[in-house]
């Protein structure tokens, strides 16, 4: 059996821009991209944290260090620069893989710049 695990979240990044006129996709900073293991064209989640909305769309690179998220094309219908977002990829595992499986979590300041990344979810006050 395959289950599907989360692989990566980008958590609370702040979308840049918002182009509609633009092919599709969302552009990310390539030094977010390579700490949480997404892979350009690889399929992602975008979960819009101002206005509820959520939507699948694919990576992009954009310049390393730039800070950009930019929601492209149709999807720019869904988000404005200014918007939390929270960006995940998933994978697709065998039970024995998922046991061990930790994702990659990258939390980022409000320049979305890495503050620290972890392999887990903190466990919530109750």
């Amino acid at each position: 059996m395959h289950l599907t695990m989360l692989k990566a979240k980008l958590h609370r990044v702040t979308v840049t821009h918002a182009e509609l006129d633009y092919e599709g996709s969302c552009a990310i900073d390539n030094t977010l991209l390579e700490a949480s293991g997404i892979r350009e064209f690889e399929q992602i989640h975008i979960y819009n944290i101002a206005n509820g909305q959520r939507f699948v769309t694919y990576a992009i690179t954009a310049e390393a260090g730039s800070g950009i998220i930019s929601v492209n094309g149709a999807a720019a219908h869904l988000a404005v620069p200014g918007d939390l977002v929270i960006i995940c990829a998933y994978s697709q595992l065998q039970e024995n893989e998922a046991v061990l499986h930790r994702p990659a979590l990258i939390y980022v300041d409000g320049d979305n710049r890495i503050t620290h990344t972890a392999g887990t979810i903190p466990a919530q006050a109750a």
